[in-house]
C-alpha cells in the first residue's frame, strides 16, 4: 500500500474507531487528522465533499468488516442457534476489549445522519441489507422459508443492536449473549 493509500484507509479507520465511540457529532475533522497521522491535504483529497463522505467511507469499511465476520460464521455454522451463538460471542468479545466504550460500528452515525445525509444513509441500508442476507441465508438453509428467514435476520440485527445499548449501559456482556435466544425461538433449532 503506497502511502497516500495508507494515508486515506488512516483516515477512514480512525473515523470509523472515533464515530464508533464518541459519535458522528462529536468527532472532529481536526481530531480525526491528529489521530490518523495524516495531512490535511490528503483529508480534501480523498474526501472533497468533507465529513459526509469520510462518513461514508466509515460506515462502508465497518460495514464490510461486519459482514466478513458473519460470512466467517455462516460457513462454520450451518445451524442457526451456533450461528447466533458465534455471532453474540464475538460481537460480546468486542466490547468487552474495548471496555464496553464501543457499540456497533454503524449505528452511531447513522442515528446522528440517517436520513438528513442521502450518502451515509445509503451506506447504512446496503450494510442492513448485507447483514440480513447472510443471517437469512443461515436461518433458510435449515429449512426456514425465505419470509421467515429474512423477518428472523431482521430481528437478530435489531435485538442484537438493542443488546449493544444494554451492555454498554450495564457493562455487561449479558445482552449481547442473550440474543441467542432469538434463534432458539425459531423452532428452526
Amino acid at each position: 500500500m503506497g502511502k497516500a493509500s495508507l494515508h486515506k484507509d488512516n483516515l477512514v479507520r480512525t473515523a470509523m474507531r472515533l464515530f464508533r465511540r464518541q459519535g458522528y457529532a462529536s468527532s472532529g475533522l481536526q481530531q480525526i487528522l491528529a489521530e490518523s497521522g495524516a495531512p490535511k491535504g490528503s483529508l480534501y483529497h480523498y474526501f472533497p465533499d468533507g465529513k459526509e463522505a469520510l462518513g461514508e467511507a466509515a460506515v462502508r469499511l465497518a460495514a464490510d468488516m461486519i459482514g466478513r465476520m458473519l460470512r466467517d460464521l455462516a460457513d462454520r455454522h450451518s445451524d442457526p442457534t451456533a450461528f447466533v451463538r458465534a455471532y453474540a460471542r464475538t460481537m460480546a468479545g468486542w466490547m468487552q476489549a474495548s471496555d464496553f466504550e464501543s457499540g456497533c460500528p454503524i449505528a452511531t452515525t447513522l442515528l446522528e445522519t440517517a436520513p438528513q445525509s442521502p450518502a451515509i444513509t445509503a451506506a447504512g441500508l446496503q450494510a442492513i441489507d448485507d447483514w440480513t442476507d447472510v443471517i437469512a441465508g443461515v436461518f433458510e438453509r435449515d429449512g426456514m422459508p425465505r419470509r421467515s428467514a429474512r423477518t428472523r435476520a431482521g430481528l437478530v440485527i435489531s435485538a442484537m443492536e438493542g443488546a449493544l445499548i444494554l451492555a454498554r449501559v450495564r457493562q455487561s456482556t449479558r445482552p449481547i449473549l442473550d440474543v441467542v435466544q432469538i434463534a432458539s425461538a425459531s423452532g428452526t433449532a
